[in-house]
């Protein structure tokens, strides 16, 4: 095996003992809850998957390598498929006792903050259990692997390839401070002071401490996953659902600006982005149309109930959180194509969100109307802008390759869907769910994927890998020249 391979083995190795841990902090809330047999399995699970990085890194420990950025892509596919894998274990060998496929997909949906699942009956799980897979989109929020960049110094590992490779959005070799590991720790530190801020305001507004903490850590992840089947209507509180609105378009906005917000102690930065400025008005014209098409379609009996519940699925499907509220594929027509449709923009780049980012749409767009403009006026010169700048044509191709091969994706997973047995409608949804990281779909799968099926549940997993990935990271491993020396 060469140098190269050998010193990414080294780096998965401390991955996955890394991803280990996360069943250890459920596994003493089962003790000290005092449920029985959870505990013996995120402890088992915690030494099942510890024992094999640490079999992993022993035999590489003294390897020293370089890391080129194509080693970043490689190194970060695999870390989602095998945390995915390890992190899969509790839910096969404890409660809800699934088959593998299915806590695979249950899994994978946790880390890769897609909120979808296979579980039906979540009220009747050992709070541990609930806890775990909140904790997963906690952790997948900002990226495990943005965590590792964070610790990975520390064991003399160069963090620059991982950190490029995992953060989304064309606006991803920005840095913050002048080393990438405490750019790490700085949105570490925005991400994690936004969830406890969230808890206490969901704790204040009459949630329990346990279900106020569970929520927080889905909701700046904007990832979706709850501790009841209901959901946020488990309450039936208006309150809440604006705390929630409130925190769901935090987690939809670029975590650098936050960061940077705060150092300065100035909301000034907030209003000098642009793509902030598209992604606030792209929501509130949304809210408005959703708004006015429940209440005239007869959905809600008053105006106020159905712009809060419009605004609430609004915000839920753009940031790609996808808490859904009183059945949302019920209400009027289009309203429900409309709220899903709004997943394939989602937020702005460097957030916790998923499709194809706000920055992107709004260049494509624009580069759209001057294709438009140049074939009235052959001879004039147009630019794209983005902020009053000039965007350069290689950043316009660029986002233009990227949104073209993420569409022929999302072709070829409706296809495959609807191959695996789903119907068209829940083909489509079962799409958008997973390559958008929205979780809800339409028809079968826009509450529960408990009946999708094997095939259905693999493919989906693959979806919920390939779009955290934003695709280009898990699609270069197929091209030949990626495996060359």
């Amino acid at each position: 095996m060469s140098q190269r391979f050998r010193a990414i083995q080294r780096i998965l190795g401390v991955i996955i003992v890394l991803s280990s841990m996360t069943k250890l902090l459920p596994g003493f809330l089962a003790l000290a809850w005092g449920e029985e047999g959870t505990a013996p399995v995120f402890f088992g699970s915690f030494l099942a998957s510890g024992l094999l990085g640490v079999v992993l890194w022993l035999p590489v420990r003294h390897v020293k390598y370089d890391l080129r950025l194509r080693d970043g892509f490689l190194i970060v596919t695999f870390t989602w498929f095998f945390a995915s894998l390890v992190s899969a274990l509790p839910f096969v060998h404890g409660p809800p006792h699934l088959d593998y496929a299915e806590a695979f997909f249950e899994a994978t949906s946790g880390l890769t903050t897609t909120g979808a699942t296979v579980i039906a009956n979540l009220d009747a799980l050992p709070r541990s259990v609930l806890f775990y897979r909140q904790l997963l989109q906690f952790l997948g929020g900002m990226g495990i692997v943005i965590l590792a960049v964070a610790i990975l110094p520390m064991l003399k590992i160069g963090g620059t390839q991982l950190f490029r490779a995992e953060s989304t959005g064309p606006t991803k070799d920005t840095k913050l401070t002048p080393r990438i590991a405490e750019t790490a720790k700085a949105l570490w530190g925005v991400y994690f002071g936004l969830t406890v801020l969230c808890a206490g305001a969901y704790w204040a507004a009459g949630m329990s401490l346990f279900d106020a903490i569970c929520h927080s850590l889905s909701t700046v992840s904007t990832a979706g996953f709850s501790t009841h089947d209901a959901a946020l209507d488990y309450w039936n509180s208006p309150l809440i659902d604006w705390i929630a609105i409130i925190f769901m378009t935090l987690g939809g906005i670029n975590f650098g600006l936050h960061f940077v917000a705060w150092r300065r102690a100035s909301m000034g930065v907030y209003g000098s982005d642009s793509e902030l400025r598209s992604y606030l008005r792209i929501l509130a014209i949304a809210a408005v149309v959703i708004t006015f098409v429940a209440w005239a379609g007869g959905t809600f009996d008053s105006f106020g109930e159905s712009f809060r519940r419009a605004t609430f699925q609004v915000v839920s499907a753009m940031t790609t959180t996808g808490f859904a509220t009183m059945s949302f594929h019920e209400w009027a027509q289009p309203a429900p194509l409309l709220i899903v449709g709004l997943a394939f923009i989602g937020g702005c780049s460097g957030s916790t969100v998923g499709g194809l980012k706000v920055a992107r749409v709004v260049m494509v767009v624009r580069q759209g109307f001057r294709e438009i403009k140049q074939l009235v006026h052959p001879k004039a010169q147009f630019l794209v802008k983005m902020g009053g700048r000039r965007v350069s044509e290689s950043v316009v191709l660029s986002v233009s390759g990227f949104i073209a091969i993420w569409m022929l994706c999302f072709v070829v997973l409706m296809i495959g869907f609807n191959l695996a047995g789903l119907d068209l409608e829940s083909s489509f949804g079962g799409a958008v769910s997973t390559l958008t990281n929205l979780g809800p779909g339409l028809g079968s799968v826009a509450v529960t994927w408990a009946h999708a099926g094997d095939p259905a549940i693999w493919l989906g997993s693959l979806g919920m890998i390939l779009g955290r990935l934003e695709v280009f990271s898990l699609l270069v491993l197929l091209t030949p020249a990626f495996w060359r020396e």
